[in-house]
């Protein structure tokens, strides 16, 4: 059994992340090689002076993350080919690391495939692909491998497997608030196309349910002149993401701008627009942060009501709450005008191109047919696999481990931003992967952006996401940010900053 150093500050808090720093490190750099045994969690919470469930916690991240493998009976041992020495950074560096660089930090590529850690890069929406659950996203597979019958493997329901639908509609219904049955989700491939798809069948565009499929009407139809393509008038917020917004548009909407202040989307500046559909994230806003108040809830249901206008909800970051009760989706409230649409892009990784949207029948049915004619729907395998991680609860406990993780990186984040930048304000913090770190008036957000890239932080400028002018700012991604090189990071960012004008 391997003998552990492991040096805990307890003034400093976060006791179980310091020890599975320690672990952490002395599995990459060799100190602890695959295959070794470890301590069990109340022998070496006995010799820390420690409480059993801290070192439970250590070991249960680590297991996560790859490094350690626990099995009933047979302890916990250092999982293969997860220990693989890192050179360390060059001294010499202005800044911890560039963004295009490998980041020396605590999480370590485990796919064996490859040596090189993640990096924060430039996006500040990423989540750590490092925290992907391995271990368990593949006892679910070799699960459903050897439960699933053969038949299943064959081409499925286009709108998704009903296991994975089942489980989707208790799990919405239990965690979100929504108002969800198997039959009105659909599976699709991520978020982007459950909007791309959810416009266009507003728009008119995608066969509807009762429509003709078969091929001689398709063969007549070639003879007949085809009119242009439906358009719709689709409000978004100001500011927002811009990388969704071509998609938008290619799928048939025509964008209006309905700005955003600290209560979420101005649903009086939205009636204005004489728009009939709305893209919201109010779980947690992208850029500013900002949850849609109760107010402007009911204020954006009554609009919904009022006009038949539709309200497709991008339930961005939901799963992701730190320091705020939970907040139930709209679609809970309205069923019948809102779509939600939803993905585990963030929660467990974008790769899986995974995600589902939840619409009036006759909306779900137009998807569904839409999946059928254009793809044959998502891949059958990894559906049963999620179906199986959600009902295992796997899912579950990942994120609450995630959410323990992502807050004390995000405290990291605020912290060193407090004590080096004190002149910056950051909001927005209560949910989600990313802060707005607001400039003081005239510094050039393009330049502190680039700055922060050269130090290894994952930022964008704001000012491209604005459709109306705006105070100077960042976004801020700390997924990805270990937390001890937060204050390294912040540190040069600022020493970058210091002496230099700003503007």
């Amino acid at each position: 059994m391997a003998d552990l150093h492991i040096v805990v500050d307890r003034a400093a808090g976060g006791v179980a992340a310091q020890i599975a720093r320690e672990l952490r490190e002395a599995v990459r750099h060799g100190r602890l090689a695959a295959g070794a045994r470890l301590p069990a969690s109340r022998e070496l919470a006995r010799d820390l002076g420690l409480s059993r469930g801290v070192v439970v916690e250590a070991y249960e991240q680590l297991a996560a993350e790859g490094f350690l493998i626990s099995r009933i009976g047979a302890g916990t041992t250092v999982a293969p080919a997860a220990s693989r020495p890192v050179p360390p950074a060059p001294l010499d560096d202005p800044c911890p690391a560039p963004p295009d660089r490998p980041l020396a930090g605590p999480h370590v590529t485990r796919s064996g495939e490859s040596g090189h850690e993640p990096y924060l890069g430039r996006r500040s929406t990423a989540p750590d692909l490092g925290a992907f659950p391995r271990q368990r996203w593949l006892a679910s597979m070799r699960r459903t491998l050897a439960e699933l019958p053969a038949e299943a493997l064959n081409y499925g329901d286009p709108g998704g497997v009903p296991a994975l639908r089942e489980e989707l509609a208790a799990y919405l219904g239990r965690v979100r608030a929504a108002d969800v049955s198997p039959d009105n989700l659909v599976i699709v491939g991520g978020v982007a196309q459950g909007m791309s798809l959810t416009v266009q069948a507003l728009a008119g565009r995608l066969p509807r349910a009762g429509s003709p499929h078969d091929l001689g009407w398709f063969v007549r139809q070639a003879a007949t002149p085809v009119p242009p393509p439906g358009r719709i008038p689709l409000a978004v917020e100001d500011p927002a993401g811009a990388r969704q917004l071509p998609l938008l548009h290619a799928a048939g909407a025509d964008l209006v701008t309905v700005p955003v202040d600290d209560e979420g989307l101005d649903v009086g500046a939205l009636a204005a627009t004489g728009a009939r559909a709305v893209l919201i994230t109010p779980a947690h806003q992208y850029p500013t942060g900002v949850v849609l108040s109760p107010r402007r809830r009911a204020e954006l249901i009554e609009w919904a009501a009022a006009t038949g206008g539709a309200i497709l909800e991008d339930d961005y970051d939901a799963e992701f709450r730190f320091d705020r009760d939970p907040v139930g989706c709209l679609q809970g409230l309205a069923a019948d005008r809102v779509i939600l649409i939803g993905s585990v892009s963030k929660s467990l990784a974008p790769g899986l191109r995974l995600g589902w949207v939840a619409a009036p029948p006759e909306i779900a049915a137009s998807l569904r047919l839409a999946r059928g004619e254009l793809d044959l729907g998502s891949p059958v395998l990894e559906q049963h696999v999620l179906a199986d991680f959600i009902t295992t609860g796997d899912y579950d406990r990942h994120l609450r481990r995630m959410r323990r993780e992502y807050r004390a990186r995000r405290d990291a984040l605020t912290r060193a931003l407090g004590e080096h930048l004190p002149e910056i304000t950051v909001r927005g913090v209560s949910a989600g992967l990313h802060l707005l770190a607001e400039l003081p008036k005239g510094w050039d957000e393009a330049l502190v952006t680039e700055r922060a890239q050269e130090c290894g932080l994952a930022a964008e400028p704001v000012g491209p996401m604005r459709y109306a002018p705006g105070p100077p700012a960042l976004v801020m991604g700390f997924a990805r940010l270990p937390v001890h090189r937060a204050d390294a990071m912040v540190g040069a960012l600022a020493d970058a900053l210091r002496g230099r004008a700003a503007s």
